[in-house]
């Protein structure tokens, strides 16, 4: 199986191919400018090998852009997948795109996802304007440039995953997250209409949790859930990456228990429905 730790280094190797890429090098011709063997650009822009800052500060001026030395170094400083606590400074000081790379690899390397969003729709089911706004308030927020174009481009790659036949997505919506509105009305339209349509898909079992519902746990913050070895949870400061066992398993029993408070099929579209009636469209 994939470690986190593997999926990290090679969304760092996907980023070191497409500088090589953009200035239009192939693997020998950048392995020459480097005085490096032709195998070492290879198992880098790969995942198969951990550059080092020497490595990639190498990098970025053998492709001319000195200005990627430091994204690719705060890619690198958030490598170690096995820390809990991971600052979101160090998270998105290789930028938000790269985050977003990340979350694709962990994607590709999961077979079930299952996940509860409690303010917000998940990025899995998000329109490109939806997330356009999301990542540009997450940029002015952190004080960081945003990329928004290319991060939300990775956000779409990441949603080719929900038509793999291979993979299953349960998710959980609090009602909230479908009346919070960081968007305008037309874009947060579009946004329900795409969610309604997902309801009942094949390979994706989409719950929302009435505000009136009773709750044996409520639900305090947003987690995702990786297969059975990772719980991702996201706070303001920090994103917690979990791998023991003993917290995996008591992130599953919260999802079960909210999951039985949820409205699944015609019932979930109804109060989609009642949130996209009630946005005032002008």
């Amino acid at each position: 199986m994939t470690t986190d730790f593997q999926t990290a280094r090679e969304a760092l190797g996907a980023r070191l191919r497409e500088l090589r890429a953009e200035a239009g090098l192939e693997g020998k011709a950048l392995a020459a400018r480097l005085g490096w063997q032709t195998s070492k650009v290879s198992r880098l822009q790969n995942g198969k090998q951990t550059p080092t800052r020497a490595d990639l500060t190498a990098w970025a001026h053998a492709v001319e852009q000195s200005g990627a030395e430091r994204e690719l170094h705060g890619l690198l400083a958030g490598l170690d997948m096995k820390q809990r606590n991971r600052s979101w400074r160090k998270q998105l000081a290789g930028g938000i795109r790269n985050r977003q790379e990340i979350a694709v690899r962990l994607t590709e390397n999961t077979t079930q996802i299952r996940g509860i969003e409690v303010s917000r729709i998940p990025g899995l089911f998000q329109t490109p304007e939806y997330a356009r706004v999301v990542f540009d308030s997450l940029a002015e927020f952190r004080g960081i440039p945003a990329a928004t174009e290319a991060a939300v481009e990775k956000r779409m790659r990441r949603q080719e995953a929900l038509y793999d036949p291979e993979k299953m997505f349960r998710f959980l919506i609090c009602e909230a997250a479908l009346y919070h509105r960081p968007c305008p009305a037309q874009v947060m339209a579009e946004q329900l209409d795409r969610l309604y349509n997902l309801v009942g898909q094949q390979r994706i079992e989409l719950g929302i949790i009435p505000f009136g519902a009773q709750l044996r746990r409520t639900a305090p913050h947003a987690f995702w859930i990786y297969d059975g070895r990772l719980v991702i949870v996201e706070t303001i400061s920090e994103e917690l990456w979990l791998t023991n066992d003993e917290d995996v398993q008591l992130y599953e029993r919260a999802w079960e228990w909210l999951a039985e408070s949820a409205e699944y099929g015609s019932p979930a579209r109804r109060l989609i429905g009642r949130a996209r009636a009630s946005l005032d469209l002008g």
